[in-house]
């Protein structure tokens, strides 16, 4: 059975979900894009990830703020403003009519190329946007027994090739090193960054507990993750101390402490790394005095947003 940070509870109203394509809904098994679609052809897309609480779609401008950066990044034009998407956003959560417990899934490619190739000359469309809500909740089963990693031969990619910080359609090496996670027995993998230092996740940003102090890495070779800069912060406002730096496996395997972050599964604790025990319990009680932490930063952003 699949165990991972995405293990969520199988929700039925998902069969009957609208999925938005190009202005367009339809049925799950009918929701389709061409197969000249760039991100199809070449992983020509920028995607983002966020969650719906009790009707508000949290650290929205986090999100939107990070999908324009890395349109920017690819040299990929919008023909709508940040208003406009989360209007359209918010259609497609009514049309659903969907108000808690979501995951949202935003795709931009950048649109229908003539002909298989690279080349951005030969679009012959505007960028294809699709837009799938799901009903998802993190199993909590999953979350109080931990994950597994293994650290991968794929390193996470250099900002001069492929910057880590771009949310993009081009995830072949995280894939890679996922698979040679599974094969070694592991749940996920953990990746080095190209000067050997821990970096993050396949699909998560990985912290680790020493001490007391929470540290991860520089972020110059990991996800701009979300979640990971909010868990920063609520470590800055509740005085507990975290450090970004560059750390190796010989302080991983005498951490404390592990845990790896992300949108939908917001802390996940860490019990085992390259077949180390990792601390004394499966959630260890930094990891959960954060993820609390956390949560009631939640809570406190869709109070504010609802008053």
């Amino acid at each position: 059975m699949v165990h991972g940070t995405h293990n969520s509870l199988v929700d039925k109203r998902n069969n009957d979900i609208k999925i938005y394509i190009n202005g367009e809904y339809f049925n799950r098994n009918e929701a389709k894009v061409s197969v000249f679609d760039s991100g199809y052809l070449v992983g020509d897309g920028i995607w983002e990830a966020m969650r719906l609480h009790k009707g508000v779609l949290v650290f929205l401008k986090d999100h939107l703020t990070r999908l324009w950066s890395a349109a920017a990044t690819i040299g990929m034009q919008f023909p709508f403003t940040q208003t406009e998407l989360i209007k359209t956003i918010k259609e497609v959560l009514n049309h659903n009519n969907m108000y808690d417990n979501v995951h949202v899934r935003v795709m931009i490619t950048r649109g229908i190329k003539k002909t298989p190739s690279q080349d951005p000359r030969l679009t012959i469309s505007g960028p294809n946007i699709v837009i799938i809500p799901e009903y998802k909740v993190a199993s909590i089963d999953s979350k109080e027994k931990g994950i597994t990693l293994f650290t991968s031969t794929i390193r996470r990619g250099s900002p001069d090739y492929l910057d880590p910080k771009l949310n993009c359609h081009s995830k072949l090496h995280e894939v890679q090193a996922l698979i040679q996670a599974i094969n070694a027995g592991a749940d996920e993998a953990l990746m080095l960054d190209v000067n050997g230092f821990v970096s993050t996740c396949n699909a998560t940003n990985f912290f680790i507990v020493k001490n007391g102090e929470v540290w991860t890495s520089t972020g110059q070779y990991c996800m701009n993750g979300i979640t990971r800069a909010k868990v920063i912060e609520v470590c800055q406002t509740n005085g507990i101390k975290c450090f970004q730096k560059d750390f190796s496996l010989f302080d991983v395997y005498g951490a404390d402490e592990a845990f790896v972050t992300g949108t939908f599964g917001g802390l996940t604790p860490v019990t085992k790394i390259d077949g180390r025990v990792i601390g004394t319990k499966n959630f260890g009680d930094v990891t959960r005095e954060l993820s609390g932490l956390y949560n009631k930063l939640i809570e406190k952003v869709v109070k504010d947003d609802t008053q």
